[in-house]
């Protein structure tokens, strides 16, 4: 794959990653959203980077136990949605970085919304992988 054609392709999976996001007319309603089985491939994947804010105004256990009443561990992540990173960040909460692809983003999206929402307050940073990329360039210029 040349240059050319793999920064193509990684415009191309942004604006689908973004479609994917902001629905179109002919998506689903918000109350059924389609369970993806897709797989994420180097054609069709997207890096999603969730933050989940802790409440600090309540004890963890409470959290905790919120999480647990809505199946916060069963639902998240979707079956074959691919976990990167999992860490916690002392004083803001758990940052998880997920691949996917660009199709499933809503999916996600959804499970946080009916099984995160009220222990956490969540942000979503949409990428894509530039590491071929960057480091074809790199060399290049050496």
């Amino acid at each position: 794959m040349t240059l050319k054609t793999l920064r193509l392709s990684t415009a191309l999976l942004a604006t689908a990653a973004l479609l994917a996001v902001a629905g179109s007319p002919s998506a689903q309603p918000a109350s059924t959203p389609p369970a993806g089985s897709a797989t994420a491939t180097s054609d069709n994947a997207v890096l999603l980077t969730v933050f989940l804010k802790h409440d600090q105004s309540r004890p963890l256990g409470e959290l905790n136990a919120q999480l647990k009443k809505q199946g916060f561990y069963k639902a998240f992540p979707p079956p074959g949605v691919e976990v990167v990173s999992w860490t916690v960040v002392m004083g803001i909460g758990q940052v998880v970085t997920l691949r996917l692809p660009a199709s499933r983003v809503r999916e996600v999206n959804r499970v946080l919304e009916d099984a995160a929402w009220g222990a956490y307050r969540t942000e979503f940073f949409l990428s894509y992988d530039y590491k071929a990329v960057g480091l074809e360039n790199h060399q290049k210029a050496q």
